[in-house]
């Protein structure tokens, strides 16, 4: 159950991440308050995941997933370029995760 929270706080994560530059682009005060409401979802989704999982654990799930999210986000999005050594250390932040999560003492 936890995992599936921070499953869910991590996506919420990169539409956070991704709705700031939007919400740049288009210089609205409707467009500014998404980012704004989505951190607040975002923050109350990772503290209840942090309930039943170790603080760190958590958090390096969340943020390394996020980055990763937000720089595939980012490409999709924005066209936003990565080279090959960005996306082997991509590689790299998933491997951590996934060994983080695997390891996990829950």
């Amino acid at each position: 159950m936890y995992w599936l929270v921070l499953a869910v706080a991590v996506g919420t994560e990169i539409c956070w991440a991704l709705s700031l530059k939007w919400a740049a682009t288009l210089a609205t005060w409707q467009a500014s308050s998404v980012p704004i409401v989505l951190s607040f979802v975002n923050m109350g989704l990772l503290a209840v995941a942090m309930r039943g999982l170790p603080a760190g654990t958590a958090y390096a799930v969340w943020t390394g997933l996020g980055a990763v999210g937000v720089i595939i986000g980012g490409v999709i999005l924005f066209g936003d370029r990565v080279g090959p050594v960005q996306m082997g250390f991509m590689a790299l932040t998933v491997v951590g995760v996934v060994g983080t999560k695997l390891f996990a003492q829950v």
